[in-house]
């Protein structure tokens, strides 16, 4: 059984659907709210008593957005998957916990790359210890609903809709957008896998942001809306660094970036991103 903390986002939307109904259980939030809190280990132990040997949870919740405060970062992506650690493995399930492969790329990193990177330590220190605990960092997602309007996306499709210019900064960032889809079959293929400790979902071939909205804006006739170098190029940042496809991902098939974000973004200036 794939037990899904978190199962109302992009990511837990896609998880729930990968498998049967029979196969995963979504939580509902008021299960896990408190979870968080220091004493909540044992009675996180005695919800999963009973669960089926092999069973597996997926703490996919989590705060991204770096204009919260602090404390909710602490409290949702470091706390929670914590607490869950705690009590889960003392039942005998793994856990998988979910990062961003930003953790390792930035010397400076916002409350949410910063939590995350709090988070990854403490799955390596568990996973050192005998635990099965993995912990996956990701890329950019997309598809399978409206992108983040505080992320790229989310402002590029913004100004599309408006019909207004796009600034952005000289867009020499290096970046992997994966499909929320891909990204899935990839957690699956790690699951089949066995592996405990931090791995990276990477595919190995990242583009820059400059390259992606280019082919976006040209794509749908907006070009003379994109205004590369209007804004300042970030000091800390991936401009440089390509992490390669993990062996356990050899067969896992990613859709290009450019053809794939490009395909999103028109559904999503159609009023289908759900579907996309």
């Amino acid at each position: 059984m794939i037990y899904v903390i978190g199962g109302r986002g992009r990511l837990g939307r896609a998880i729930c659907a990968s498998r049967p109904a029979g196969e995963i259980v979504a939580l509902e939030r008021e299960v896990y709210e408190r979870w968080w809190q220091s004493n909540a280990g044992a009675s996180i132990a005695r919800y999963f008593d009973c669960a089926e040997p092999g069973s597996v949870v997926l703490v996919v919740s989590g705060v991204l957005d770096p204009a919260l405060p602090r404390a909710e970062h602490q409290r949702v992506n470091v706390d929670l998957p914590a607490r869950i650690i705690d009590g889960a493995c003392a039942a005998g399930l793994r856990v998988v916990t979910f990062g961003t492969v930003m953790e390792r790329l930035l010397e400076h990193p916002n409350a949410y790359i910063a939590t995350k990177a709090d988070l990854g330590r403490l799955a390596t220190e568990r996973a050192a210890a005998g635990d099965p605990v993995t912990h996956l960092q990701l890329h950019t997602l997309y598809g399978g609903g409206e992108p983040a309007p505080f992320m790229f996306l989310g402002q590029l499709c913004r100004a599309l809709r408006e019909g207004r210019p796009f600034e952005m900064s000289p867009g020499r960032q290096l970046r992997e957008y994966h499909h929320v889809n891909d990204d899935v079959a990839a957690m699956h293929a790690v699951l089949a896998a066995g592996a405990n400790g931090v791995t990276a979902l990477s595919h190995g071939a990242p583009c820059t942001l400059r390259d992606l909205a280019t082919h976006v804006f040209t794509s749908v006739e907006r070009l003379e809306l994109l205004r590369i170098g209007a804004r300042p190029e970030p000091p800390d940042d991936n401009y440089a660094t390509v992490l390669q496809r993990p062996r356990e991902l050899e067969h896992i098939h990613f859709r290009s970036a450019l053809q794939g974000v490009t395909a999103y973004v028109r559904s999503v200036l159609a009023g289908a991103a759900r579907q996309a």
